[in-house]
């Protein structure tokens, strides 16, 4: 086993943990919406939303960004070669990485105005936007694998 294979694993492994995070976090504040403030479900709902941030997003967003970094530093010769970073496949991947961080602290910004009581997105906004993480992902992970050019 080289050093690329064992980061492009960890790498892996990392964002499938802070995807599921991504995906199911928005997936809490549609129900959540419903409870009633300071109600047994709020309660249950904030206690469930602040362990997913705190003890599998949080870490798994780490884990991704220090393991990406690891692979990006080996893909370009440990320093030597940075060409492939000015690629437009990766660029979309930049992006892709870009959005991902902003839409996690986003939702980290949500759980705290749920926790206040002060949330005021509706059931319907995230529906939509609960999807938003995986778009981002095929489009990241069709630039890595193909390394498409224009």
């Amino acid at each position: 086993m080289n050093a690329y294979d064992l980061a492009r694993a960890l790498h892996i492994l990392a964002v499938i943990a802070w995807m599921a995070g991504l995906l199911y976090l928005p997936r809490l504040y549609i129900y959540h919406v419903k409870a009633a403030p300071g109600g047994e479900m709020d309660l249950t709902f904030q206690t469930m939303e602040r362990k997913l941030l705190k003890l599998i997003m949080n870490p798994s967003m780490i884990a991704a960004w220090v393991f990406g970094l690891w692979l990006f530093w080996l893909r370009s010769g440990s320093g030597a070669d940075w060409s492939f970073a000015h690629q437009p496949w990766m660029i979309a991947k930049i992006a892709g990485i870009l959005f991902l961080t902003g839409w996690h602290h986003y939702l980290g910004v949500a759980r705290k105005r749920f926790a206040a009581g002060t949330n005021q997105r509706s059931e319907r906004y995230w529906r939509m936007t609960n999807e938003l993480p995986f778009i981002a992902a095929i489009v990241m992970v069709l630039s890595v694998t193909l390394e498409w050019a224009f």
